[in-house]
């Protein structure tokens, strides 16, 4: 942070000034001095010049109001922003609220207690309430519309000052003998702020000032302090509220008169005075700090007393009240900012966020990208990458280093137990400083990770005290050790390709070889460093002090002194005052830029060139123009930065060069040039003789500027005869394309325009020069130049704009990667059909086609090439399993069974049956598909599986049996050749074992068993006993599908429930003589049988139907499925699927078949 003073203003007749307050809003200054002068001013910033912005500007007085009213000194000024009033008092206790009115200041209201002084005022934060506090204790609050809220007399109490807080439900009051009081927004007492930075304090002391920041733009970091609390001793205590118990303690050591936050919160400023050990006087001074109490910057004022202060409401400028006269101090704020890569980063707060807002910002590209950091203490940037220093949030005392490329993509980071407070870096290596020791990251990046760096991947980090001499490397670095206090702290470092210097508190400098971090060299100097600069040749080094004043300092200089000892480093006698930022040119060692005050100077060695008006912040120096950006007008609004906040100026030879140029002959120019000597000089030089054809000192010029495609131009235009020629290819070659091509137009060579924006890619303007020249169009050009435009959209994937290029330029290639692109299969489908059938783009089409899953597509263009296996393989992929078999049938393909079974192969080792069935279903295998779901019946009766879901699967693997048999009845006309393919199947397609085929066989058979099962349940559980019996007695027949200990069992239960003990007797028997039941259960079947034949005769007590219905023509009657009685009638239904029978008196109300749920 730099001040200095850059205006003062005179009152009038010498009239001392007793106080300052600077509007927020427009800008207004008002003043109150004796005998009651109140005047209000205005500044205004007058400009011409768009690259002149800023405080660089000039500013005239817009407004010079005196204003009267008061008749005694006027002691309180004090500015309501929301509503732009002011409110004014003077020692007789006279309130005036003043309002702009058509451009002047008039009497709104007036009070008058007429009992004592006032002693303060404050606005709450939203400019609805102000709080007036009297020398006798008296306290109003009123509204801003003028009435009376409340009032309190505190007797005993002289109160001298006042402040609300930010949320305006606390009242400060502080009293003269220096105590501070909490008060609620209604006037009830709440306690007292302990004052620390009284402790130890002998003596009198009076409460100065009471600031409290309103938090309205955010906070430097969350929890930080925002309360100052100031006396006249020079103590100040600034917490983070009325009750932090841990304030942070300054001592300013001088008499306090004022102090005030900045606009933002991050700077606090203390006006007073101190005794000068040197003048033997005293001395006006402000001291500025931040908000963790360090010392950021002390301003002289000169003057016999200093009385009040103010801020801007940008924070750049400070109004002080001294004698009779306003001061203006200019601030140069500490940004967070660098530059890379015609990029600006800068670092922001954000009222509603807690973190930084990084902004990447592309100003020649005019794109933005944010990215935000946690606790960010610092950056910096060099070429092509920035590096950001945060504290860790997790871990105490860790800190970390994350680098960052221009768009603020992380490309790596560090983590590191030291305090970077001083952060530098070039393009391969950055430095980072604590008060004691250097931590040195030669990072890498794609770009600069080559063969020659890795040999020292593994000691990239380097740790060095500054109190020793070896460096530690990354395998042994210890930051404890490193971080052992010294009595001289590091104050600054910088750095360049070769060195590093490091500067501490006394002047003494360090410097450090590299890549090895070796002290080479001492030197003593007689400032204390803030800033330190290198040349691009490090032979030279710039040195800013702490009191704004640049030296100069040759590092490679020898001296012999006096005693004949020969010494290397010479401090140069140059020296400028008032400066706050430099950079060394990128080219040339002798050339440096300052900014001293609002002027540039650009000093080639140590003399200057006239000054430029300017408050931008340097970001680069090359090639004799100045980068400048001006920061303090993009953190008016960080979130958009406007184009004009990046200037560019030339520095004073440049511009004389091109005056030369422009109004004396070639060779006086040449001479000034040879004097002056600089490639861009001499580049400028080439390009004004190629203009007026004086070739010969062209080619000179390029020589010297060692430009070979120059040289080459000039020996080509040397040759030719023709002066528009000539013209043409100078204009071509200095990038005025347009009229290079007039000038061929107008001497007829259309082919070389043509050739010339075929060169530069403007393949627009080739279309038109080809279509609408005389003598026809080249074809073959014609289509070049369509295919590029193609590409052209292409490049920036506007595909439907590519595909009309594409289709004028016959290009079938990028036709068809474009309607891949924008996902028009059915235009790559047509594109496909019209090609050749040996055409080398088919497969790759066929292959996208296959890539999105559509299997009919990608196997017509197979077939139309000729591939047929790729085909039957892409329908494999797809699982189109019933194409892939159609096409091996048509093509006398017999490969297709062989990769069925392979797949369902995989499939089952995987234990994914249900994938394998559905794999032979749709390839048309029914019946692999029925066996695989009668072995997963058989699996799921095993794990208990419901009876329901055992039907279930029984009558799929049934209906796909079906399935088969009615496709084979499709293919075949004739009953032979029916039977032939029964015959087949039974051979092939069921007959690879004998079990599983008598499990498909018997699919229907299985479904029927779980059908009369839950059947048989239904009719027990609905009371139907006789029926249940009936049922469950159809069950005896199934045994292979359903364990007999359960048939019998339902049977038993059936039969008891129905007194048929002589049925239900049998099955008891059955069950004793089963022999895979345990003996637990076989001796429960016993206790249960003993316990019911005790009570009842093992014989029927009632006849059951099922003992009427006989055999059927010597046959077993067909069940019903609808109520499990043999069917006696001939007169039944049979369903035409599963080809089960019920009565059709049952059957009549039904719409589905019971069993397979087919129509009925």
């Amino acid at each position: 942070m730099f001040v200095y003073l850059s205006k003062k203003i005179a009152i009038p007749n010498n009239v001392t000034l007793k106080c300052v307050a600077w509007d927020q809003g427009s800008g207004y200054i008002a003043c109150g001095g004796s005998d009651g002068l109140l005047k209000v001013i205005q500044l205004e910033t007058v400009t011409k010049d768009s690259k002149v912005r800023g405080l660089a500007a000039p500013s005239n007085l817009s407004m010079n109001q005196t204003m009267e009213g008061h008749s005694g000194d006027v002691k309180v000024v004090k500015w309501n922003n929301h509503f732009q009033k002011l409110t004014t008092s003077d020692q007789k206790g006279l309130i005036i609220v003043w309002m702009l009115f058509k451009g002047q200041w008039y009497e709104e209201m007036i009070n008058n207690r007429n009992k004592s002084l006032v002693r303060a005022m404050s606005w709450n934060a939203d400019g609805q309430r102000i709080c007036i506090i009297y020398e006798d204790g008296a306290v109003i609050v009123g509204s801003v519309d003028g009435n009376r809220i409340w009032g309190k007399d505190l007797r005993n109490m002289q109160l001298t000052q006042v402040v609300w807080s930010p949320d305006a439900k606390i009242i400060l009051l502080g009293t003269k003998n220096g105590e501070l009081h909490i008060y609620d927004n209604h006037g009830s007492p709440v306690g007292r702020v302990e004052l620390f930075c009284l402790v130890n304090c002998n003596g009198a002391v009076s409460l100065v000032a009471l600031d409290w920041y309103d938090g309205r733009l955010g906070y430097v970091q969350p929890g930080c302090p925002c309360l100052v609390v100031c006396f006249d001793n020079g103590r100040c205590q600034i917490m983070r509220s009325e009750a932090d118990d841990r304030p942070i303690l300054i001592d300013t050591k001088m008499d306090a008169v004022d102090a005030k936050w900045n606009d933002d919160g991050s700077v606090l400023a203390i006006a007073g005075s101190q005794r000068s050990i040197q003048q033997d006087k005293e001395v006006n001074v402000v001291q500025f700090f931040n908000v963790f109490g360090e010392a950021l910057y002390t301003l002289k004022v000169p003057g016999k007393e200093i009385s009040s202060l103010d801020w801007e409401k940008a924070s750049l400028r400070l109004a002080l009240a001294v004698d009779s006269h306003i001061y203006f101090a200019n601030i140069r704020p500490n940004y967070k900012w660098g530059y890379l890569a015609n990029t600006v980063v800068y670092a922001f707060m954000k009222p509603d966020r807690a973190e930084h807002c990084v902004l990447f910002w592309d100003w020649k590209n005019k794109e933005k990208y944010v990215k935000y950091v946690n606790s960010l203490l610092s950056l910096t940037a060099a070429v092509n990458h920035c590096c950001l220093a945060t504290k860790s949030e997790e871990v105490s005392d860790i800190y970390a280093l994350l680098l960052c490329n221009a768009i603020g993509t992380p490309m790596d980071s560090k983590y590191i137990g030291m305090e970077p407070l001083h952060l530098a870096m070039t393009s391969t290596h950055i430095v980072v400083a604590s008060q004691s020791a250097l931590y040195i990251w030669q990072f890498t990046t794609a770009r600069s990770l080559g063969l020659s760096h890795l040999d020292r991947i593994a000691n990239r980090e380097k740790l060095i005290h500054i109190d020793e001499e070896k460096a530690q490397t990354s395998e042994h670095l210890n930051f404890k050790s490193a971080l052992m206090p010294t009595k001289d702290p590091i104050c600054c470092v910088a750095i360049s390709e070769k060195i590093i210097i490091a500067a501490r508190e006394s002047g003494t400098i360090h410097r450090y070889k590299l890549p090895n971090v070796e002290l080479t060299h001492r030197y003593a100097i007689t400032c204390e460093p803030r800033r330190l600069s290198l040349n691009c040749t490090s032979s030279r080094l710039s040195i800013i002090d702490s009191s704004g004043v640049m030296t100069f300092f040759d590092l490679d200089a020898k001296v012999t002194e006096e005693n004949g000892n020969e010494s290397i480093g010479e401090h140069l006698p140059f020296e400028r005052k008032d400066v706050w930022d430099m950079r060394w040119a990128d080219d040339n060692p002798e050339l440096i830029a300052i900014m001293e005050k609002m002027r540039m100077y650009v000093f080639r060695n140590l003399d200057p060139e006239e000054p430029i008006p300017s408050s931008g912040y340097i970001c680069q120096f090359n090639d004799l123009e100045i980068k400048s950006i001006q920061l303090d007008e993009i953190y008016k609004n960080p979130e958009n930065p406007l184009p004009e906040d990046m200037v560019e100026l030339e520095v004073k030879s440049l511009r004389d060069t091109r005056t030369l140029v422009q109004t004396v002959g070639m060779q006086d120019a040449a001479q000034f040039v040879d004097d002056n000597p600089h490639p861009r000089l001499w580049r400028l030089l080439a390009e004004a003789a190629l203009e007026q054809l004086n070739l010969d000192v062209a080619e000179h010029a390029f020589v010297r500027c060692k430009d070979y495609q120059g040289i080459r131009l000039s020996k080509k235009v040397g040759q030719l005869s023709s002066e528009s020629m000539k013209l043409a290819e100078i204009a071509a070659y200095s990038g005025r394309f347009e009229e290079a091509e007039k000038i061929y137009l107008d001497i007829d060579r259309r082919d070389l325009a043509i050739e010339l924006r075929m060169k530069l890619g403007d393949w627009f303007r080739v279309v038109q020069l080809l279509k609408f020249g005389s003598g026809g169009a080249d074809d073959k050009k014609l289509l070049q130049a369509w295919n590029a435009i193609g590409d052209y959209y292409a490049d920036r994937h506007k595909w439907a704009n590519a595909v009309t290029y594409y289709q004028q330029g016959g290009n079938q290639e990028r036709l068809a990667e474009c309607f891949y692109m924008i996902e028009d299969y059915d235009s790559l489908a047509q594109l496909a059909e019209n090609l050749p059938d040996d055409h080398h783009l088919l497969p790759e089409m066929a292959k996208t086609f296959r890539m999105v899953g559509m299997c009919e597509q990608a196997v017509a263009i197979y077939c139309k090439s000729g591939r047929i296996m790729q085909a039957i393989d892409t329908c494999v992929y797809l699982n189109q399993w019933s194409l892939a078999v159609e096409l091996a049938q048509k093509h006398k393909i017999k490969d297709i069974d062989p990769h069925l079974a392979k797949y369902a192969s995989e499939l089952l080792a995987k234990n994914d049956v249900l994938q394998a069935i559905e794999l032979y279903r749709k390839a048309e295998r029914f019946p692999s598909a029925a066996k695989l779901l009668c072995r997963v019946a058989q699996q799921e009766e095993t794990a208990g599986a419901s009876p329901l879901q055992l039907k279930k699967i029984f009558v799929l693997a049934a209906l796909l049996v079906e399935k088969h048999h009615e496709l084979n009845r499709s293919k075949t006309k004739t009953t032979d050749e029916r039977i032939d393919n029964y015959l087949r199947d039974d051979e092939e397609g069921l007959g690879d074992s004998r079990e599983d085929s008598h499990v498909i066989d018997q699919a229907w058979k299985g479904a029927e068993t779980y059908h009369y099962y839950l059947l048989a349940q239904r009719q027990l559980y609905s009371g139907y006993v006789d029926a249940a019996m009936t049922t469950a007695l159809n069950l005896l027949d199934y045994e292979e599908f359903i364990s007999a200990e359960k048939i019998h069992s339902l049977v038993a239960l059936a039969a008891a429930s129905n007194r048929s003990f002589g049925v239900c007797s049998q099955s008891f028997m059955k069950l004793e003589n089963i022999e895979s039941i345990s003996v637990d259960d076989r001796t429960s079947y016993q206790k249960l049988a003993m316990e019911i034949f005790s009570k009842h005769e093992p014989r029927d007590q009632r006849r059951s139907r099922a003992n009427d219905d006989g055999d059927h023509m010597g046959q077993k009657p067909p069940t019903c499925l609808l109520t499990g009685r043999p069917i006696s009638d001939f007169n039944y239904w049979t369903c035409r699927t599963c080809k089960r029978c019920a009565y059709r008196s049952e059957i009549s109300s039904r719409e589905s078949c019971p069993l397979c749920h087919s129509p009925v």
